[in-house]
């Protein structure tokens, strides 16, 4: 496994309360990583760290060796793409006008818009569902047609990393799938994706690889396979749990027993 994207002995802190502590983890290239775990395990504050959103009070988070806070925010911008949680669309933006702000990192000061900046517009909008919503107010569309739209503003940034903080909430159960096979083909095409995630099946189903956090620690990384079982749902969410193979994928199951 190789890994351009690591993080070494992490500290992360919000003022006085300490979240993670001598963190350490290595994204694997070119692969599907879900992060697992409780609410308050520092899923979210982790990957804050990875796009730089939060420096760490001890550690380094590196790409290529090279410390994350050493390259310009724009170069970081043409590398990885990052979807929070809490997102706010400016006042009367269109969908395109907010998709578009995808492609600043490619654009110098006073460059004007290209003709491979609307192909990619095109085709983020169109791979996240939004197409036919294009000249629409973003303040007027429901939850869940706005998530898509922010999905859509990532894809168009066109980085090699694309990380996502619960990307599937307000989505509807089908649109929920369809944006993990999205990310998927993402990851089948070469990118690497690294995404919170609640849903352990969903997780299972799509991820090659899952971190499964308590406490601001890593408790287990690996393969679905290799992972998850019922002493790791205890462990992780107190959850009593069956583990058996998903009837579609054989992917791991998990079935609560409470």
């Amino acid at each position: 496994m190789t890994a351009r994207l690591t993080a070494q002995d992490l500290t992360l802190t919000y003022g006085d309360r300490t979240v993670s502590a001598n963190l350490s983890l290595d994204i694997p290239d070119g692969a599907f990583t879900a992060i697992i775990g409780a609410n308050a395990s520092g899923k979210s504050t982790l990957l804050r760290a990875f796009v730089r959103l939060l420096r760490p009070s001890a550690g380094t988070v590196r790409l290529d060796g090279r410390d994350v806070h050493r390259y310009r925010p724009k170069d970081i911008a043409q590398e990885m793409a990052f979807l929070p949680q809490d997102l706010a669309a400016p006042d009367n933006i269109l969908v395109r006008q907010l998709v578009d702000r995808g492609r600043f990192p490619h654009r110098s000061l006073l460059s004007v818009r290209t003709a491979a900046d609307t192909r990619a517009v095109d085709e983020a909008m169109a791979a996240a569902g939004v197409g036919d919503l294009a000249d629409r107010q973003v303040a007027r569309l429901s939850g869940g047609q706005r998530q898509r739209v922010w999905v859509a503003m990532v894809l168009a940034q066109q980085t090699p990393y694309v990380l996502l903080d619960e990307p599937t909430t307000f989505l509807d159960l089908a649109h929920q799938y369809q944006l993990l096979r999205l990310l998927a083909a993402l990851r089948d095409d070469g990118r690497t994706i690294v995404a919170v995630l609640h849903d352990i099946n969903q997780a299972c189903r799509f991820a090659d690889h899952i971190v499964a956090m308590k406490d601001g620690r890593v408790r287990a990384e690996g393969s679905p396979d290799d992972i998850v079982d019922a002493a790791l749902m205890e462990d992780v969410f107190g959850l009593p749990s069956l583990v058996v193979p998903d009837p579609v994928t054989g992917t791991p199951l998990v079935v609560p027993t409470i």
